[in-house]
């Protein structure tokens, strides 16, 4: 019997022909990956041929759910996109919250993997009928809000749309898949579901999911409910992520001019003070939630033309300091464009500010394209979405492929970790955090390893890395695989003061199973390695575990008069605590006798 919360199975379809079958998925297996990044992960063991390339026809496209999908527990109503990513050629996993989850969900699938390539632009669509094909030639070059919207017209009530915008069609390596105004952002899934010449998914419930014990599981839903109002989720709420702004600023850890300083002197400008007018020259217009979420962490402001756009610090880091913009309507701006093109902010400012020091060294033929440029920002995001031009194709491709095409020492300052670009957090003020983007599966990623936490903690010194954050990297990441495989937003972490039990008495009470906070840490620590290991059969190296070369060689000068270097030599021997902590060898494999899990050649 099926435990609670799941159907059990799987629906793999061949685009080719819009047909499906049932992948059966065991009890062992869900309990040994649970859901989301760790059951997504395991399905691209099973279905992905090794080595084939991340556009390749073959190469899965994995639409994941979890067991607390569809229930009451707030922040609940999440999913996650697992591929080979056309940016890194390794695993990335993205995540996003809407109604699309519980709607994928409840077509009767604990996933839906997407094979093969259509032979015309199309729409699929999942229900209780199975799945099948959708012209959609008509919505070629459309945005994916407007892809959503005339979908959901044509179709009528009761279907959800995921869909990629003009650059998911034209292959840039960090296209996103949007829905309901939420995004898969990071690693380029948008250009994986292109290259199976899909437009949009659309799913539509048709069964219902049984809980094991629903009045344990609403008691749980109540509890959570109640402290998700707390103080642990006040500055969400209250403020948005762009509060980060500022205070990384304050402390040198914000990364500005492509990690040419970390610190920006137009941070007040884009920040701002009073809480309803906190960006220059545009007011917040409306404050939101996810679906089935109680934060509500999503500030809104209004930018010209009457658009909106979500104001997030990574956004702003990305598309402002790090490309010198202090323009906070350009950089809203830019964010709203790049979510009409449907690409990746942090990419797209991560390369294009790579892009500007090109320029500036006179590596690239773009005199117009210079740090602090308003204008110079808007061009190159557009020219990115349409690749029709040479340097629009070039950066398309990302900072990592793009700097080898360029060459001249620029891939010594191309700012990403395995060809992911880096988020905003400054690794020469942040130890612990340079550990967590060196080695995780992902590449340059916040999400799937939180060691800035212990870094801005107090309780270890942050310019001074060793075995205390090397067991900090370790914590965090073992945390972030349960957490999005569950899956849970990160903006709960704060809640849980003993979060493996906690999260434990969550999972318990909806699939049946007597789970305890030891085993869900050994699924953790199952989870990350089992993306290790899909990564080596996939090429990985070990100089891949590693941060750009400017990091490594350019100290940085706190306000306080004091020099924060990271050497090579400190993230070696961070390194090499780490993979010792995780039973691989001196140079990143597991070593004989490390178990990736059940179901793994």
């Amino acid at each position: 019997m099926t435990a609670g919360g799941y159907f059990g199975q799987a629906l793999v379809v061949d685009a080719a022909t819009g047909t499906s079958v049932a992948q059966p998925l065991t009890d062992e297996i869900l309990r040994a990956y649970v859901g989301g990044s760790g059951l997504g992960t395991w399905l691209l063991h099973r279905l992905g041929t090794p080595g084939a390339g991340a556009l390749d026809a073959s190469a899965p496209l994995a639409f994941v759910f979890s067991p607390l999908v569809g229930t009451p527990l707030t922040t609940s109503a999440k999913f996650a996109v697992v591929a080979k990513s056309p940016l890194t050629g390794m695993l990335t996993d993205a995540l996003a919250s809407s109604q699309f989850a519980i709607a994928g969900k409840l077509t009767g699938h604990d996933a839906i993997v997407i094979r093969g390539r259509a032979p015309r632009l199309s729409v699929l669509l999942a229900d209780g009928d199975g799945s099948r094909l959708l012209d959609a030639r008509h919505l070629a070059g459309r945005t994916a809000a407007e892809t959503d919207e005339s979908l959901r017209d044509q179709l009528g009530r009761g279907w959800r749309v995921a869909a990629i915008g003009p650059a998911g069609e034209r292959g840039v390596r960090y296209a996103t898949i949007s829905h309901d105004g939420r995004h898969a952002g990071r690693g380029g899934l948008g250009a994986v579901m292109g290259a199976k010449n899909l437009k949009a998914i659309a799913v539509r419930a048709a069964v219902k999911v049984t809980t094991a014990d629903p009045r344990r599981v609403l008691a749980a839903a109540r509890d959570l409910r109640e402290r998700s109002f707390g103080p642990a989720t006040a500055k969400y709420r209250e403020l948005g992520t762009l509060a980060n702004l500022l205070t990384f600023n304050a402390i040198a850890t914000l990364p500005t001019r492509n990690f040419q300083a970390a610190e920006f002197e137009g941070a007040d400008r884009l920040a701002g003070s009073a809480p309803d007018e906190a960006v220059e020259g545009m007011r917040r217009v409306a404050r939101s939630s996810c679906a089935s979420c109680t934060i509500g962490c999503e500030h809104i402001y209004r930018v010209g033309g009457g658009k909106k756009a979500r104001v997030e610090y990574e956004n702003v880091f990305a598309l402002g300091p790090m490309c010198g913009v202090s323009d906070p309507g350009a950089v809203l701006t830019a964010s709203a464009r790049c979510d009409e093109l449907g690409i990746d902010t942090i990419s797209a400012g991560g390369t294009i500010a790579w892009a500007m020091e090109c320029a500036q060294r006179g590596l690239i033929d773009a005199p117009w394209l210079s740090f602090g440029d308003p204008a110079a920002l808007l061009r190159a995001l557009d020219e990115i979405g349409t690749r029709d031009t040479p340097l629009g194709f070039l950066l398309g491709e990302g900072s990592r492929q793009a700097s080898l095409t360029v060459g001249g020492g620029s891939a010594s300052f191309a700012p990403h970790v395995k060809g992911l670009e880096m988020p905003g957090y400054e690794p020469r003020t942040l130890h612990a955090m340079a550990l967590g983007l060196a080695v995780n599966a992902r590449g340059a990623d916040h999400n799937r390893s939180g060691a800035y936490e212990a870094d801005l903690s107090g309780e270890l010194d942050r310019l001074d890395g060793g075995d205390a954050h090397v067991a900090a990297a370790i914590e965090t990441e073992d945390r972030a695989a349960i957490m999005d495989s569950l899956i849970l937003c990160k903006f709960l972490r704060g809640v849980f003061t003993d979060p493996f039990r906690e999260w434990a008495g969550l999972l318990a009470p909806v699939t049946g199973w007597d789970v305890s906070a030891g085993e869900l840490h050994a699924t953790a620590r199952r989870i990350v390695l089992a993306k290790r290991v899909y990564n080596i059969r996939e090429g990985w190296q070990p100089s891949d575990d590693w941060l750009p070369e400017r990091l490594l060689n350019e100290p940085v000068v706190l306000p306080s008069g004091r020099v924060a270097t990271l050497t090579a030599d400190r993230l070696r021997a961070m390194i090499g605590a780490y993979y010792q902590k995780r039973g691989l060898d001196h140079q990143g494999f597991p070593r004989p006798g490390t178990a990736a899990g059940p179901g793994l050649d």
